[in-house]
């Protein structure tokens, strides 16, 4: 079933566990993420970047989560993630999509607030949840790439500040996370999320879920975190899977019969992840 991602998040937040988001960008990734959240009985949200639907096409993209969503016996939403341009998320919206993020923290702070409203004003109007970032969480998704010396850790009051005038349904902060697999332990600065959590009725979302250790990751969701995005440990685990396959038998002709066990080594580095989470059992199932 198609549901709102604002009311997942919150419900989440509410209850201190937090929602996965696992990008896709194309169908087995898809169906990965939805067989796991399924046999836990946990809600989902479907992400797709602007990398993504250059990939598959923003009508492909929306008919692969659409699909996903129907045919799901718990929750999903088909969110567009990090999007740059006002037009794009039109676009995705008339395609299906129900939940869009608005990604303007590397405009000046006025100018992001500014275009964030002017988005929740059309997005919530269609029944769209939003979601934006205040503070540019480094590393690199898709061809965006921050350096560490350009990350900004957020202002907790400047971060409350912009939910203040926005109204977002759920806010990205940036805590000393990043895009990408980390090469040594982050310093999630669990005290800002915890200082714009508790000032803010909707939850903050952390980025960069990828490679996360799980102690702080329930920290961070003890502070206030009720989304999490994971996506390029989803990519690792499936191209290496091919590229093992492919090794062992050069004469593999038959897609089916390395991307279906690519498929499945996803899924369950997605259970792991929605199990630390602690969404396994939150949904139910229709």
């Amino acid at each position: 079933m198609l549901a709102s991602m604002a009311e997942m998040v919150l419900t989440a937040k509410k209850a201190g566990y937090a929602v996965g988001q696992f990008n896709f960008s194309n169908l087995e990734l898809a169906q990965a993420a939805l067989e796991a959240a399924e046999e836990l009985r946990a809600p989902l949200i479907l992400g797709v970047t602007e990398g993504g639907l250059r990939h598959m096409g923003v009508e492909f993209a929306a008919a692969i989560g659409l699909t996903a969503a129907r045919q799901a016996k718990v929750p999903v939403s088909l969110h567009l993630d990090h999007a740059g341009s006002f037009d794009l998320i039109m676009s995705c919206i008339k395609a299906g999509f129900n939940s869009v993020m608005f990604d303007g923290s590397r405009l000046p702070i006025e100018e992001n607030i500014r275009m964030t409203k002017e988005i929740c004003r059309v997005a919530h109007a269609m029944g769209v949840s939003v979601e934006a970032e205040v503070g540019a969480i480094g590393g690199v998704e898709d061809d965006l790439s921050v350096a560490a010396a350009d990350a900004l850790v957020a202002d907790p009051e400047e971060a409350v500040n912009f939910w203040q005038q926005t109204k977002v349904d759920a806010l990205a902060v940036a805590v000393g996370n990043a895009h990408g697999m980390y090469k040594t332990i982050p310093n999630i600065r669990t005290d800002i999320v915890q200082a714009v959590a508790g000032a803010i009725p909707v939850p903050v979302v952390l980025h960069g879920g990828s490679g996360t250790p799980d102690d702080i990751i329930r920290r961070a969701i003890a502070a206030g975190c009720a989304k999490i995005n994971v996506s390029t440990e989803n990519q690792v685990a499936f191209t290496s899977t091919l590229r093992r396959l492919l090794t062992e038998d050069p004469e593999l002709a038959d897609s089916r019969k390395c991307l279906g066990p690519a498929r499945a080594v996803v899924k369950g580095s997605i259970k792991e992840r929605i199990t630390v989470f602690g969404a396994a059992g939150k949904a139910v199932v229709g």
